[in-house]
């Protein structure tokens, strides 16, 4: 299929195909990186409170000078804040000095206490229904609320009770964590894919992968845009590149047409050289249900 430039949400929302991810993106670099990609062709932003980097983002959306409401923002609840959803939003909306959110995502499904440590306690599946009641009693402050590293068997326990279909659920997606079970449930489900660390993480070995950089001389672009555009090439997917240099941040822009055989290619990779950037033991709940985690 011809690379999409937006995807429609199961809200009705229009969430453009690219957006500036902004994880490990620092204060003092992220508010500029924002302004640059703003104005120059971006129009979707990716945050979170987890980043520690929302007021920064903020500043950078009101530098750009571009209105509010051609701006797609989205931002997550982090963990130590799931016991306290209303709070954490607030606190996101006065940081990021925004009146709204186009989109609102649970970051892990793994309640955290301050410190840290896992928070046995409580159930992220709570969380989700508070989330649930903020979306539904303040259409003016959420447009969308949606999940973030949910597996199929997470999604599962969710959608028996949820009242709101998550529109997003965005999950480290590349060639050699390719996810096929996770993107086909939710496509099937009408719930978009949000890719993060597309590149699959920094330094990663697929900007030297053989299949990625006769892709890269076929079409005279760099490796990290066939790599980005892979997303861009299928039905119900949105990518994050991020960047915090004015040349990367105009070159991940950059997108391709791939052909079926070309995608093919890319996720024959995983065969010989699966990988995760992020595996979520890091919570202390385990393999939250993704299959090569166990």
């Amino acid at each position: 299929m011809p690379a999409t430039t937006s995807v429609t949400l199961n809200t009705g929302a229009v969430m453009p195909t690219v957006g500036l991810g902004t994880w490990k993106s620092k204060p003092g670099q992220v508010e500029h990186a924002v302004e640059f990609a703003l104005k120059n062709g971006y129009t979707h932003i990716d945050t979170a409170a987890g980043y520690q980097n929302e007021t920064e983002v903020g500043q950078g959306i009101k530098a750009s000078g571009l209105p509010r409401e051609q701006v797609f923002l989205t931002t997550k609840l982090d963990n130590p804040d799931q016991r306290h959803p209303a709070k954490a939003l607030e606190a996101s909306l006065k940081k990021l000095d925004t009146p709204y959110l186009d989109l609102w995502l649970m970051h892990w499904p793994a309640p955290m206490t301050r410190d840290g440590q896992p928070d046995k306690g409580h159930d992220w599946l709570d969380t989700w229904k508070a989330m649930e009641d903020l979306y539904l009693a303040h259409p003016e402050k959420l447009k969308a609320i949606g999940v973030s590293n949910f597996s199929v068997e997470y999604f599962e326990r969710l959608l028996k009770v949820a009242r709101v279909v998550p529109a997003v659920n965005q999950i480290e997606l590349h060639p050699s964590c390719p996810q096929d079970d996770v993107v086909a449930y939710c496509q099937n489900k009408g719930i978009v894919l949000t890719a993060y660390s597309p590149l699959g993480s920094d330094n990663s070995p697929l900007l030297k992968n053989e299949t990625v950089t006769k892709i890269a001389a076929k079409y005279g672009v760099q490796p990290a845009n066939v790599l980005i555009s892979l997303h861009a090439n299928k039905p119900m997917h949105t990518v994050l590149p991020k960047s915090v240099t004015n040349e990367r941040i105009l070159n991940n822009a950059k997108i391709i047409d791939l052909t079926p055989e070309e995608i093919g290619e890319l996720h024959d990779i995983d065969k010989t050289h699966h990988f995760r950037a992020c595996h979520p033991s890091w919570t202390g709940f385990g393999g939250l249900g993704f299959p090569d985690c166990k």
